[in-house]
């Protein structure tokens, strides 16, 4: 089997997990290649997300390894076996990977969280809304590569208003709700679409008002992303020079703690949507 150059976000943590177990035993790469009947290559093209590994030999690592974590096993046997493109993948080439990443972590989240800053979460975009804010970026963007981010961005919402909607948690500053971007009436149709969004079951829009003051994480941009299994968890942060990912136990710790705090700093969601129709009426 030719190794994959260029495996998922969700290959390589699977890799990166098997590593943290064998390092966490003490182990060799060359010491587990003997052990599970193969060679280091091999383990080290399974731990960088290049191979696959069918249930079976992911079981015997998990021994190998003395990992007695059923409940972590039992995720990654299930992450094991065949590697389907998702849907994502169609996009590939066309624009940036880190978009097609995050989708892939929504994809097969369990839940989701989220605090925005400065914009509304693409999870609740309008076409008009999405439009406008590619045709922002400098340098400008291709026509079709604009239309292929909106094709991209509006695919993604299906995790949150499709057939099997997974539960959200989305915090957003005043801040957002009050950027105009593509004028009064795109911001205004933007901001009642998301009004309506608050009345899914799965749905919970929380929004921090100038006038609660700092809060921890302002002007940060961060997905959560829960997993079946609380140590798979990952965490998705915006920066200038791409997308940043985290994941080590003391990563989703902090952000954790981080995230309560500024949900503390948020007015309840009755609040909230009666905050989101004080602006719509403003427009």
């Amino acid at each position: 089997m030719a190794p994959k150059n260029d495996p998922t976000i969700r290959q390589r943590r699977f890799g990166v997990e098997l590593r943290r177990l064998r390092e966490a035993a003490g182990m060799s790469a060359p010491t587990a290649a003997g052990l599970l009947g193969t060679d280091r290559t091999n383990i080290s093209n399974i731990e960088a997300g290049r191979y696959g590994i069918s249930e079976e030999r992911l079981r015997r690592l998990a021994c190998i390894y003395e990992c007695d974590n059923e409940a972590l096993i039992d995720t990654l046997a299930a992450m094991t076996g065949g590697r389907k493109a998702g849907w994502w993948e169609e996009y590939r080439g066309k624009i940036p990977p880190g978009f097609l990443d995050v989708s892939e972590i929504e994809h097969y989240a369990v839940r989701l969280h989220t605090v925005q800053t400065a914009h509304l979460p693409g999870l609740f975009q309008t076409e008009d809304h999405a439009r406008a804010l590619f045709n922002l970026i400098v340098p400008k963007l291709p026509r079709l590569e604009v239309e292929l981010r909106i094709a991209h961005r509006l695919a993604r919402q299906s995790v949150v208003t499709g057939n099997s909607p997974i539960p959200y948690t989305g915090i957003v500053h005043e801040a957002a709700l009050r950027m105009q971007f593509g004028g009064p009436a795109v911001a205004r149709s933007q901001l009642q679409h998301l009004l309506e969004a608050t009345e899914r079951d799965n749905v919970t829009l929380l929004v921090i008002p100038f006038a609660n003051g700092g809060f921890p994480m302002a002007g940060d941009s961060i997905l959560y992303a829960e997993a079946p299994n609380p140590h798979l968890d990952t965490v998705h942060m915006d920066s200038p020079a791409g997308p940043l990912f985290y994941d080590s136990s003391t990563q989703l710790e902090n952000f954790r703690r981080r995230l309560d705090l500024v949900g503390k700093a948020a007015l309840t969601a009755k609040k909230s949507a009666d905050f989101i129709r004080s602006v719509i009426s403003e427009l």
